[in-house]
């Protein structure tokens, strides 16, 4: 037992003198104190064996055990007495050894060599348990994964004329970014969704899940009839115009954040999103923006992007909201670039955000695809990020259409 560190405890710092002598011939440094001293002076303790009198309650015991711990391992308690041996018992229901006369340093070395070779043992299934534990998280968060990407679309359309292009990158297992592309109106018109739910996890992931969903049933279940909307006209200002595409539009919407203010107010979670509806055959493009970045429409000759900024509030926040209708015009060889605000805060290793500003110079010049658009987009982002850790999900979306 040579090398190991003791705290005795005793109400007069008077312990047994056989019991002292035991330890000092195993070679155990032995620290004596009154409880009170003990739990005084706690920053002055570091013992790997507590030994306490069978009198002293439990309560004080692991009390003295507690703050043992907070400067290192926790002990191992071994209860000594030299009479009124009931007091021992209270002590063994709660795990603790004991020691009683004769103190013989033989019998001392072989019952505080039974006690660490218990602790070990005990520690050893706890680390077991505590990794299988946390294999067991990390499948069920692996299989989350699998869940979730399960609600991403394998492949995204490709109507002749436009590139479109997505990068996802979760900053966890499970993200609560999330996209979507998909036909609508007999196939003549193509929804683009990119949202983000707000905190990140598992929580976030869950309603990623169902707000997806909601978005998509809703819009893929609305009828054909137009919408007759304010759009932008040929001549001087705005006249109603129907637009196709978009009463499936705001009923997924408006429906989507019904469901989740009556439903669902209470966990407090919710979505900002950029729901457009793309015509291939002419670029118009309507939308909705619930309180998201706004997507910037990169022009083909280059120069500053113009800005979708929000029509409404975000997604799942204020029951019975109005939401209006955006429009633009992807003319050939612009870009629609969708992004979450993962792309503006990524940080450096010094913690420095990524920027608004670094976003737009990187679209001022134009790309001849909505691929080498994100490429540009995501080698900068690496290069700024470095080995720094990734604090938010990241997602980009790039809708090109080619030039005619």
């Amino acid at each position: 037992m040579s090398g190991v560190t003791a705290l005795l405890l005793h109400p007069e710092c008077r312990p047994p003198a056989r019991l002292l002598g035991a330890l000092a011939e195993e070679g155990v440094t032995v620290d004596v104190r009154t409880p009170g001293q003990a739990l005084a002076e706690p920053t002055a303790l570091a013992a790997e064996v507590l030994l306490a009198p069978a009198a002293m309650p439990p309560r004080e015991v692991r009390e003295v055990s507690r703050v043992l711990a907070e400067s290192g391992p926790r002990p191992i308690v071994v209860v000594y007495a030299e009479r009124d041996f009931d007091a021992i018992e209270q002590h063994v229901r709660l795990g603790h050894d004991y020691l009683v006369p004769p103190f013989l340093p033989p019998l001392v070395r072989a019952r505080l060599r039974s006690c660490y070779e218990r602790a070990e043992l005990g520690q050893n299934m706890e680390e077991l348990e505590a990794q299988a534990e946390l294999i067991s998280y990390e499948r069920e968060l692996q299989i989350g994964r699998e869940i979730q990407e399960g609600f991403l679309p394998e492949d995204l359309p490709a109507p002749d004329g436009w590139d479109l292009d997505v990068r996802f990158r979760p900053a966890r297992k499970v993200a609560g970014d999330f996209y979507d592309a998909f036909e609508l109106v007999n196939r003549r018109r193509i929804a683009l969704v990119v949202a983000d739910v707000c905190d990140k996890g598992v929580g976030a992931a869950l309603f990623m899940a169902l707000i997806r969903s909601l978005l998509r049933h809703t819009a893929e279940h609305s009828g054909l009839q137009s919408l007759m909307t304010a759009a932008l006209a040929p001549g001087d200002g705005a006249d109603l115009i129907p637009v196709v595409g978009a009463t499936p539009l705001m009923n997924a919407v408006v429906g989507t954040n019904g469901y989740l203010t009556r439903n669902h107010s209470g966990q407090g979670y919710f979505a900002t999103m950029f729901f457009s509806v793309l015509d291939p055959v002419t670029g118009n493009l309507v939308y909705i923006n619930g309180g998201h970045n706004p997507p910037l429409l990169v022009p083909r000759e280059g120069g500053e992007p113009r800005p979708l900024e929000p029509t409404g509030p975000a997604v799942g926040v204020i029951p019975d909201c109005t939401f209006a209708l955006g429009h633009a015009q992807v003319r050939p060889g612009d870009t629609l670039f969708v992004y979450t605000d993962g792309v503006p805060e990524a940080r450096d290793e010094q913690g420095r955000f990524f920027g608004d500003d670094r976003v737009l110079d990187l679209l001022s010049e134009p790309a001849g695809s909505g691929r080498a658009l994100l490429e540009r987009m995501e080698t900068a982002l690496r290069a700024h990020s470095g080995s720094a850790e990734q604090h938010d999900d990241i997602t980009m979306m790039a809708v090109h259409r080619t030039a005619a």
